[in-house]
């Protein structure tokens, strides 16, 4: 799922509205692999008078269902300008794919010691 929050929102309304669609996720019983930030870009083309927006990848596994009511409530929500959610897989298990998400943070968290937090 990629969505892109209005350039002109504060700090923490920014990271509310993350927290929002990661809570939605979560509430649904979906799992959710990665957040990515990419932080504030330029738009393709102009929407809603603004020409850039912070951009948000998420990957996510979750029911049949949970893509539709992320999109729904997308549509009512006014600090998002644009949003897209692609399936990419078929048959996940939730429970091997839970395991694996927690080996990886993990690894994550080793690495870091292992680089004195870095």
């Amino acid at each position: 799922m990629l969505y892109i929050i209005r350039p002109d929102l504060e700090s923490e309304v920014y990271k509310s509205v993350i927290q929002k669609y990661n809570k939605i996720i979560e509430d649904n019983k979906g799992i959710i692999t990665k957040v990515e930030e990419w932080g504030k870009r330029s738009l393709a083309y102009e929407v809603e008078k603004f020409k850039d927006g912070f951009y948000v990848l998420i990957r996510f596994c979750g029911n049949a269902d949970l893509p539709e009511k992320l999109q729904r409530d997308f549509r009512f929500e006014e600090r998002v300008l644009k949003f897209i959610v692609v399936k990419l897989r078929d048959k996940v298990n939730p429970e091997e794919l839970k395991e694996k998400v927690s080996e990886e943070k993990a690894n994550d968290e080793e690495v870091k010691v292992k680089d004195g937090g870095k």
